[in-house]
């Protein structure tokens, strides 16, 4: 099956972006998702591969570390998000909203997994009636994309 990539490298270095509208909408969607739950509850189970302890075997030490950069780790995580939703309508891409758009991806891709327990081993053979069918297929779609921008950017070193 041939497919379109949606992200390739221009000839000035810029990094073309082709999704179609529906494509566009589901990531809208996502980072406005993503942006509520990071802004609601930084330390929701759900984003602790977002947000993981620094001091794993001090609760006191590792609460004053978020204390002192939570909001800077928030923050770094939500400029990517805007960086995404502010360019998602342009047909091109600089080196650094690239780059911001790697972030929100992987950050995406991150959550749903921890949702979904994705592991190394496991199998995404989807079956009808799968109730995480669709959670996975959008995480497969996450990971293709993010793929494909890595790719993109990596040709800018050569």
């Amino acid at each position: 099956m041939l497919y379109r990539k949606q992200f390739t490298r221009g000839r000035h270095g810029e990094i073309k972006l082709r999704l179609r509208t529906e494509e566009r909408d589901l990531l809208e969607m996502l980072c406005a998702e993503l942006r509520q739950r990071i802004d609601e509850d930084p330390a929701d189970d759900e984003l602790r591969r977002l947000f993981p302890p620094a001091h794993a075997d001090d609760p006191e030490a590792d609460a004053e570390y978020r204390r002192m950069v939570g909001n800077q780790l928030v923050g770094g995580r939500n400029r990517a998000l805007d960086t995404v939703e502010r360019t998602l309508t342009q047909s091109s891409l600089s080196p650094e909203e690239a780059e911001s758009w790697l972030t929100a991806l992987n950050d995406l891709r991150l959550v749903l997994g921890t949702r979904l327990d994705v592991t190394e081993e496991m199998s995404f053979d989807l079956r009808t009636g799968d109730p995480r069918a669709p959670e996975l297929a959008v995480y497969g779609y996450l990971s293709w994309l993010q793929e494909q921008l890595v790719e993109a950017l990596a040709l800018g070193f050569r």
